[in-house]
């Protein structure tokens, strides 16, 4: 049987990487290929594919967000693909078909495809389908009242940095700062920083709401590290931090910022 599959990562150097290991796989078919969430779900409605490798950092709609759009239709086989979350990793082993962790090997991807096939050529996907959905309603919390907010067990205690080939483990309560860089975030920790993929408003979103708080459209602040705040240019101010270092805060977000630290 030939298997239909759509490729759904924001870069585009992974969506080529996963062609090119499908390649060899004859039996397989890319009908589409997206960049974000929204296109995803258009993409999987037109095209009704047996297969997505479906990413979970999107900046538009992110991986869970594509299969809530798929709630009460027909799901095809799932195989997540992430770069850090280790909150969703352990829902993955739990609950969903596969999963990949970006930098993933050939062989792992091979393993991952050999699992979907067996889904995909299985008579009886029943099980397997109520456990994809369980997913999605754990991850989302979605409850009768359909409220998805962040919960206790959301929150982003740690982040897993990756640096040169070696995995760094980042506390949460040990960063200061944490700024926008394109499809990345950037932790800083005193005089250390780290790369993490990631969108500034996902980030705001899980992590903890009594310790930080968004400063501006590109900045996140701990707020036990700041020291004070100063008046700046076009109504922006200032925000000095227990280290030396400055992080600004715009008018955006200064009505905001002010009621956070009144409490």
């Amino acid at each position: 049987m030939t298997i239909r599959a759509i490729l759904v990562d924001d870069e585009s150097i992974a969506r080529r990487r996963l062609r090119r290991l499908l390649s060899p796989h004859h039996d397989v078919v890319v009908v589409a290929e997206c960049s974000g969430g929204r296109a995803a779900v258009e993409a999987i409605g037109k095209e009704n594919p047996d297969l997505i490798f479906l990413d979970v950092q999107m900046p538009d709609l992110d991986g869970f967000g594509v299969l809530r759009e798929l709630d009460g239709k027909a799901l095809p086989a799932v195989v997540f693909v992430t770069a850090y979350d280790q909150y969703a990793l352990n829902a993955f082993e739990a609950s969903a078909l596969d999963y990949l962790l970006k930098p993933y090997t050939t062989q792992r991807f091979t393993q991952a495809l050999d699992r979907a096939r067996k889904w995909i050529e299985s008579t009886d996907r029943a099980e397997e389908d109520d456990r994809l959905r369980r997913l999605i309603r754990e991850v989302l919390h979605e409850g009768k009242s359909g409220d998805t907010a962040a919960t206790d067990s959301q929150k982003i205690d740690r982040f897993v940095a990756k640096r040169q080939g070696r995995t760094q483990f980042v506390r949460a309560d040990e960063v200061d700062w944490i700024e926008s860089d394109g499809n990345y975030i950037r932790l800083h920790a005193g005089t250390a920083s780290h790369l993490v993929r990631g969108t500034i408003a996902t980030c705001e979103e899980r992590l903890d709401s009594k310790q930080f708080v968004r400063v501006h459209r590109r900045y996140i602040v701990n707020m036990e590290r700041i020291r004070e705040v100063q008046p700046w240019f076009g109504g922006d101010y200032v925000i000095l931090l227990k280290n030396g270092q400055q992080v600004r805060l715009s008018r955006t977000y200064r009505e905001h910022f002010q009621s956070r630290m009144r409490g």
